[in-house]
């Protein structure tokens, strides 16, 4: 559903459906993020600029055993395309953050790694890539923060010597285990589910949906998803503008 009246009947509904719910969840992707203004790395932009200027793919460059070959270039790469120390959430994150001080949401399901639900006020949030907010050394696991890893030029080292490693999940590695128990937990509960930014087309996380048993799916997104002949509200529309007239 999107365009004239169909959306404006979409949003009318969603907002009902709100209303009546009292345990909701979202599940997000990059399009949320990308309203704060920071951009998708897997999108077709995204995809040239790194092969333009680090001569990889995104898959390639930000994958585990590149990460540990060639710190140097991963670095490069990551704080310069993938950090936005700067940003700040958008209505669809300030939205969200006001159904959980309602008592209305139980959860944030975020592939991003920004930390934006975080800075919106949304406190109960499991982020299924991790976060560039937390860094730990590979030797002794010392912990900092991302503004002590910005204040290191080059490859960030840590006082003992170790690498230091953002606390992402790389190309290669497995998402953490709990994170998605925590997740799968939460959909199961749910009477209404919000998908929103995301194309559901990045696994396992995607998979998530197949999980929710509600009342409801809604799916929020500019382009159509796998999941939308499943859903019972589809609307082509920009997230934070949609959310922030809902919530």
């Amino acid at each position: 559903m999107d365009g004239g009246a169909g959306m404006d009947q979409g949003v009318e509904k969603l907002r009902e459906w709100i209303g009546e719910s009292g345990r909701i969840v979202f599940f997000g992707g990059a399009g949320v993020s990308t309203e704060s203004g920071i951009p998708d790395f897997r999108s077709e932009n995204g995809i040239f600029a790194a092969i333009k200027r680090f001569g990889s793919p995104p898959e390639v460059l930000l994958s585990h055993e590149f990460f540990m070959e060639h710190p140097d270039t991963f670095y490069q790469y990551y704080k310069t395309m993938l950090l936005y120390p700067k940003a700040e959430p958008n209505p669809a994150h300030l939205a969200l953050a006001r159904l959980e001080r309602q008592g209305k949401l139980t959860a944030v399901i975020t592939q991003n790694i920004d930390g934006l639900h975080q800075r919106a006020g949304s406190r109960n949030v499991l982020e299924l890539h991790g976060s560039v907010n937390r860094n730990r050394c590979m030797r002794c696991g010392c912990a900092f923060t991302l503004d002590e890893l910005l204040a290191q030029e080059g490859v960030p080292k840590c006082a003992c010597g170790g690498l230091i490693k953002p606390d992402v999940v790389l190309y290669g590695e497995e998402l953490d285990e709990d994170v998605m128990a925590e997740a799968v937990a939460a959909i199961r509960r749910a009477d209404l589910m919000i998908v929103g930014g995301t194309s559901l087309v990045v696994y396992p996380a995607a998979g998530l949906v197949r999980y929710f048993r509600g009342k409801a799916l809604v799916l929020i997104n500019l382009g159509e998803t796998p999941m939308d002949q499943y859903a019972q509200l589809v609307l082509h529309a920009p997230i934070g503008e949609t959310l922030g007239q809902c919530v």
